[in-house]
């Protein structure tokens, strides 16, 4: 069995016009989010074998806290430039691609390609988080996807059951 989490980035600011896109922070909304939900994690017991994570200072900054939150510094982190806004197809691959040996995986990314992921992956789950997740996956927003698969190179379409769709502001 595989464990996917997918983990928008925090809500980022907006304050420096001059900033490129790639280079916004977070806002302090966003900074909250990435502890909330690293602290829900935390409280379920989340094990995260890896962590693949846009290089846009936004979602970086949100693994960051959300790891330390999580108490976990020994949980690696894979900073890659190619999962900033490259569609969901590109992040799914990068998904087939991570080792059989890790079992449990994050993915912080951004919209609309998380959402689409999350979307095409799910195929099953408690019909309250499907009906969420088919509205909108929110800033700081992490879905857990459970497949039963023994390689990552099997994930599918509608082949994950969406365990749990954790949103920031219902955690504060």
């Amino acid at each position: 069995m595989k464990t996917l989490y997918l983990m928008r980035h925090g809500k980022s600011a907006w304050d420096d016009p001059s900033l490129d896109d790639h280079d916004r922070p977070l806002a302090p909304r966003g900074r909250k989010a990435a502890r909330l939900v690293g602290h829900e994690l935390k409280d379920r017991g989340a094990r995260i074998g890896l962590v693949l994570c846009s290089t846009a200072r936004r979602a970086a900054d949100t693994a960051d806290r959300l790891l330390e939150v999580m108490d976990a510094p020994d949980i690696p982190v894979e900073r890659e430039r190619g999962l900033y806004l490259c569609g969901a197809g590109v992040l799914l691959e990068r998904l087939r691609d991570a080792p059989d040996s890790v079992s449990s995986l994050m993915l912080v990314a951004h919209n609309p390609d998380l959402h689409d992921l999350a979307r095409d992956l799910t195929g099953s789950g408690e019909e309250r988080h499907r009906a969420a997740l088919a509205e909108k996956f929110p800033t700081g927003a992490c879905a857990v996807l459970l497949f039963e698969a023994a390689r990552w190179a099997d994930l599918d379409s509608g082949a994950g059951r969406l365990a749990d769709f954790i949103l920031p502001r219902k955690l504060s």
